[in-house]
């Protein structure tokens, strides 16, 4: 195990001093780490789901490895083998959340080796996992990134043949029809043009799309904007949030004691996006393929419950960083 650099780090900083029920949901197995709110473990995910008593998290939300045309430090299996690897772990998230619980999936496309055209891999996974694995797709929502790089490079900056890719896909799939969701946790400021649309007022109407405008188009007084399906960063309009966070407590304090940053960390904004959406305080939120633990942190700060999964002792054991004090992620 990796002995983080003391003053940087004691384990006296993680709250241990009361039980957590989620320990209970893995049983006869030891957490690499534990707070009062959940429960880091390091191994094969797989096996792990499959000690997960039936219809016990509320959330599933994870961003896998993916299927990439080149290798990932953090291991990546290829498009031909994708959906055959992922659909396992599929099973096993179907099987272990409640009736009205929701499973949240970032993936991200990729370019066909050696030519400017698409892969088509994770489509393959979204019609397999309502086809075969049974859930419904609730709404597909997009992540744009703008700190993405321009590659591959030589269709984007060199042949100059095609534009930067900045958007990723947040699948939303659920059990049912009908999942547990709130989109007023989640509402957004008003924008300026609705402010003066309150102010003006508007008339009824009925627009080409054949969309009634009715009288009350134009209140303000339901608490906020609700927000688009592209998830943004606030106070913009999109589901939009770099990645490229490098003085934030986590990765500070692992160059601090020389230990290797996760390469592929999503922002926090993210997963409270959809922690805040699909549940309530004290529910439980899962991610098999947790990386730094990112949707642990956050998870726990608004005070749910956390079961975060992942096969490297070494990005397990820096995640703790992100524990070290409340709201730091």
């Amino acid at each position: 195990m990796i002995k983080l650099k003391q003053p940087k780090f004691s384990e006296q900083s993680l709250s241990f001093t009361k039980p957590s029920f989620v320990r209970e949901l893995i049983a006869k197995t030891k957490p690499q780490y534990s707070t009062d709110w959940g429960s880091a473990y390091c191994g094969d995910s797989l096996d792990l789901l499959k000690k997960i008593p039936s219809n016990s998290i509320n959330l599933v939300l994870t961003s896998p490895p993916y299927a990439l045309h080149f290798k990932k430090a953090y291991g990546n299996v290829s498009k031909g083998e994708y959906v055959e690897w992922f659909l396992p772990f599929a099973r096993e998230i179907f099987r272990i959340l409640k009736e009205d619980g929701s499973f949240v999936l970032n993936i991200g496309g990729s370019y066909n080796q050696g030519e400017p055209t698409r892969s088509i891999y994770h489509f393959k996974l979204m019609v397999a996992l309502v086809e075969e694995i049974k859930f419904k797709l609730a709404q597909e929502c997009f992540w744009y990134n703008p700190a993405k790089l321009p590659v591959p490079a030589e269709w984007v900056t060199v042949k100059r043949v095609r534009v930067k890719d900045s958007v990723e896909y947040v699948w939303w799939f659920s059990k049912t029809k009908s999942p547990k969701a709130t989109n007023r946790n989640v509402l957004r400021p008003y924008g300026k043009d609705m402010l003066r649309l309150s102010q003006r007022g508007v008339k009824e109407t009925v627009r080409p799309s054949g969309h009634s405008i009715n009288s009350s188009f134009d209140k303000i007084h339901n608490g906020g904007s609700i927000p688009p399906n592209i998830v943004e960063d606030y106070p913009d309009d999109l589901l939009k949030f770099g990645n490229n966070c490098a003085n934030d407590r986590y990765t500070t304090e692992c160059k601090k004691a020389g230990i290797k940053v996760h390469p592929a960390r999503f922002p926090s904004a993210l997963p409270e996006f959809f922690i805040k959406l699909l549940t309530e305080e004290n529910d439980i939120v899962l991610d098999p393929f947790a990386g730094s633990n990112t949707t642990g942190s956050v998870a726990q700060n608004l005070e749910r419950q956390w079961i975060s999964i992942d096969n490297s002792e070494e990005y397990l054991e820096a995640s703790k960083y992100r524990f070290l004090e409340k709201h730091s992620v």
